[in-house]
Formats: structure tokens, sequence, C-alpha cells
């Protein structure tokens, strides 16, 4: 199913920039960790309309009534993977959308922003194993490609060709594979083998021990996931990754599953602000657009 560039999220000046030191090959607008000679002053430049204000000289403007911009250090572009669950929970689909394709959009929506920033981005979809990993590249010819692969995510549920997730798994093997340095954004429901939650940790970490600053976006459905907020009545649930089905009434056991998975998601939220890592709690229901801005918004803020 193609992509529909008119759903893409609109940003205006709003950036994506790294917080941590990154590694890059061209000159561009983020911290690089290859200094010169020196830390200190190096040059002035003339500030140009649209970049942020607080590198301004404004003795210098005193004087001159022209805007110039400190220059301290070589800056980079950034590299920047975006990494999907492809797994077949991340097909469930109650309303409009499913999870996959908030994610897809929303990681669309974030290239183009990364395009006009001449930034390089790789793309990565994973399961129970890593499904696709490309290079990040920042020319069109990339950009292309990469939207021929994201479009592959658009496709249907298919009962007969289910996949799990080992979240662990894939992510330790995505921490070997990336370029050092990166900033990755894993877009993910997080419905994993409540047991393994330590496992998924220790791959949140690998891939901090590597240098990468990490993004990590849990996508769900809040009002089915979250509240199990279904009618009164009967239903027979099954599980989009194993095919096993359970007959229940919601009402029985909505408090009980509320607290279970309130505890799974926030043991995680909290090890993850542990490790200095961004968790975006994500509602579909929301929109992409609302969501990433209110995101970069607050990133922006912060930076």
């Amino acid at each position: 199913m193609p992509i529909d560039r008119l759903k893409l999220a609109q940003f205006g000046n709003l950036e994506l920039l790294a917080r941590q030191v990154v590694e890059g090959f061209i000159t561009g607008m983020h911290k690089s960790p290859f200094h010169g000679f020196s830390v200190e002053f190096a040059e002035h430049r003339l500030y140009n309309n649209g970049e942020s204000t607080r590198h301004i000289d404004w003795k210098l403007y005193g004087r001159t009534e022209r805007m110039y911009t400190k220059k301290y250090e070589e800056e980079t572009n950034l590299r920047c993977y975006f990494v999907i669950d492809s797994s077949s929970s991340m097909f469930f689909k109650y309303t409009d959308v499913s999870k996959i394709e908030f994610s897809v959009y929303a990681v669309a929506s974030l290239m183009e922003l990364l395009r006009r920033q001449r930034d390089a981005v790789g793309l990565g979809f994973f399961n129970e194993n890593v499904e696709f990993l490309s290079q990040s590249k920042s020319s069109q010819s990339h950009h292309r490609q990469l939207y021929v692969e994201l479009e592959k995510g658009l496709r249907t549920y298919n009962s007969k060709q289910k996949t799990i997730t080992s979240t662990s798994d894939a992510l330790h093997e995505i921490a070997e594979l990336v370029h050092k340095r990166s900033l990755v954004v894993i877009f993910t429901d997080l419905f994993d083998d409540p047991n393994k939650v330590n496992e998924v940790i220790e791959s949140l970490q690998h891939l901090k021990h590597n240098k990468h600053e990490v993004i990590l976006f849990q996508v769900l459905d809040d009002a089915i996931e979250k509240d199990l907020a279904l009618e009164n009545r009967p239903y027979e649930l099954i599980d989009m990754e194993t095919g096993e089905k359970m007959k229940l009434n919601p009402n029985e056991i909505r408090d009980t599953y509320e607290k279970r998975v309130k505890t799974y998601f926030e043991e995680i939220r909290m090890k993850c602000v542990n490790l200095s890592i961004d968790f975006v709690e994500v509602n579909i229901a929301d929109g992409v657009e609302a969501v990433l801005q209110q995101y970069l918004i607050k990133r922006q803020k912060l930076h």
C-alpha cells in the first residue's frame, strides 16, 4: 500500500536534533565528538534567520548592530535509525488505524524532517528477528528506497503468517550493526514476554553502551490495550502472535488487567528514565501529527 504524502505530519520550524554527541560525515547542526586543538571560541559567523538564538554574541551586536553567532566546535550531521516493531501484535486495529500504520506514518514524517536537515537516515524492522536493516544515508535515492520498505509495512494482517516479538534479541543485534553514536528511534507496543523485562532493558543498555542516543515510542491503542474498554458482554480474544484464544467478559477481569499492564509498562518506563532514554507513551487515537508535534516541542524546550 503506498504512503499518502498528504497524511504526513508538518512541523514548521521544528527540528529533530541530537542531545548527545553524534558522529557524522558532512557539516550540519549537531555536536561532533571530533574537536580541533581547543574547545574554546573559534570564530563568528553571520546569524541566519530561523536558527537558534542561544549562541548570538549580543555584545558584538551592540557594537555592530549585526547578529553574529559564536562558533566553538565542528558540527556534524546526524545519523538516525528508525526501528519499527513489525510483529503481529502491531497490526492490531480496532478503529481507523493500526499501530504499524501509525508507526510507518510517524517514521515517514520524521524522515521528511531529517531530509530537509540533510541528515543521514536508516530504517529497520524487527519481530522475532531483525527483518530488515538499511545503512544510514542522506541521498534522495536512499530516501526513495526507504519509502519502498516503509510501504511494505502497510500490509494487512495475515493470521497464517504470524510473527512473535523478541525485542531483546533484535535490539542487541541492531546495537552492534548500526553506526556508533547514532540516534536510534524505536516504535513498538512493548508487548513481549513479561518475564523478559530485564532482557529488554539489557538490550536498551547495549544501545546506550555503544554511545547511541535512544528514543522509545511505546505505541498503543489506549482504550482497548490499556483500559480494556469493551462492552459488558462475552468476547473471544485471540492472541495475534500465537493464535491462542480466550473467552471472557471484560468486566470480570478489567481491574486486574489494568493493574498488571500498568505495573509492567511502568517498570520499563522507570528503567528507561534511569538510562536517560526518552520514553514516549503514544495513544494512536491522538494522531501522528499531534503526537510528534507535542514531542518535538517538548524536546526542543529541553535541548
